[in-house]
This record gives structure tokens, sequence and C-alpha cells, in this order.
């Protein structure tokens, strides 16, 4: 499939974008390869952020090996829960993931839950750990947004502002909210990066990284045109609005609960 693409605000005409390519006979997805570019750079800085703090290359690896899949089944399952009318009668197409349909904080969930299970059994700080996927983690979202540039998905409302995106296939002109989500992602790395020296506790950075994505999600979301509902609620929005006051609340607690003690 080719996906006719144009920015006119920017000077930018028309850019048609193959969403597949062919390797050896085999149709392989530019989505999943720009994923896959996102999880090998993040798993790089991984390494390289890990031995600041004491992990080593081989915790963080069967960390991503036992991650990843509990990644992608989580997120299908909290895209299937909240688009349960589309499957219920076809249940066997609920393991069609490559018809779409990851939801990325089913993804956070997941590998939050593979992780600090890893984390229990080999007698490892999972805040230390979560601290370093913060980072992982927006940089694979950062560079992930890309794939739906590619597939022409996950856009916003019709809009003329001058960076508008035109899907010249549909007719309309668009909120390139793929493109405002991985700026806002570069955004929080970079911010993280210079606070990571000033940090008070291990798992601060991950509270913020909570926090900090949320906060642009919860715009973001407000922009798009195919997001998951719960009633009248979009569910991104209420699960965004929910890490923000609660990371932010974890991180004045605890920076509290330790000048209280230090002055002890």
């Amino acid at each position: 499939m080719v996906n006719e693409i144009a920015f006119p605000g920017l000077g930018i005409g028309s850019m048609h974008i193959k969403n597949t390519f062919l390797f050896f006979g085999f149709s392989i997805h530019w989505y999943g390869v720009i994923i896959a570019l996102g999880i090998i750079l993040a798993y790089l800085f991984a390494v390289y952020e890990g031995k600041k703090r004491g992990v080593s290359q081989d915790t963080l690896l069967d960390i991503v090996i036992f991650g990843l899949p509990a990644a992608i089944i989580c997120a299908r399952i909290y895209y299937v829960i909240f688009e349960w009318d589309q499957y219920k009668n076809n249940l066997l197409d609920i393991f069609k993931i490559w018809e779409g349909g990851l939801a990325i904080y089913g993804g956070v969930i997941g590998a939050c839950i593979s992780t600090f299970c890893y984390c229990r059994v080999k007698k490892i700080s999972f805040p230390k750990v979560a601290d370093i996927g913060g980072f992982g983690l927006l940089i694979g979202q950062a560079i992930g947004r890309w794939g739906n540039f590619v597939n022409a998905e996950a856009y916003g409302a019709e809009t003329t502002l001058p960076w508008r995106m035109e899907l010249v296939d549909l007719g309309i002109s668009v909120h390139p909210t793929f493109l405002y989500e991985s700026l806002w992602n570069i955004i929080i790395f970079l911010l993280l990066l210079w606070y990571r020296k000033k940090q008070k506790f291990d798992g601060e950075i991950f509270l913020l990284y909570l926090a900090g994505y949320g906060l642009g999600r919860f715009w973001i979301e407000g922009l798009r045109t195919d997001s998951l509902f719960l009633g009248p609620l979009r569910v991104s929005q209420l699960v965004a609005a929910l890490c923000v006051i609660v990371c932010v609340a974890l991180v004045v607690f605890i920076r509290l609960k330790q000048k209280k003690n230090s002055e002890i």
C-alpha cells in the first residue's frame, strides 16, 4: 500500500510513502522495522545508562527478552478490552495483531509487570531498573511513532495550521499527532537526561517519565480521531491524567519524607 502525504504549509509536496517493502521475496512492513529500530536504540542506551547505575548488560538483555512478549500481549489485551464490540463475534481476530490494534499504555503495563517479576526473582532493585527503562521507553516511543506516519494512521482532527499534514488520498489536512508525540518524547528524554544527576531516589526518573509523558499525551489524545473510549471518556486521557496526578504526588511525598528524615 502507498500513502500520499504532504505538508503544504511547510512547502513539502506530496510524498508517496510505501508501508511495505520486499526482502528476499518476503513483504516486510516498515512499521515493524521502525519499531525494531526503536527497541534496538533503546536497549543500547539502556546498556550505557546501566553501566552508570550498576545494572549489567546481561540483566538488561534478559529484561528485554522477557519484557517484549509481555508488552505486546498486554498492549493487545488493553486494546481489545476497549474495542470488545469489534472482536466479540470474531474471537480469532484478537490474534491478528498484524492488522493493527496495540495500545502503548497496555505495553508499558506489560513491560512493568514482567520487569517487576524478574527483579523480584533475581533480587534486583526494580526502581533502579525502572529508571533505566524510562529512558528506553522514551526513545522507543519517539522513534516508534514514525511507524504511524508510514501507515498514515493515529492522526488528529482536521486543521489549517501551517504544519498540518495533508492526507492526499483522503482529501483532508490534519494534526500530525504522531509528530507531536515524537517531539514531546524527545523533549522529556532530554529534560530527564539533564535531571538525572539531581534525582533524589531510585525510581524518580521513571515516575517523572510517566508524569511527563502523561501530561503531553493528555493534550495530544484530545486531538486524535482514533481514541479508545470508556463511555464518554477517552481512555488514554483518563490514564494520562491518573499518571500525572499519582506520579507527581509520589515524587513530592517521597521527597518530603526524605527531607523530614534528614532533619531528624
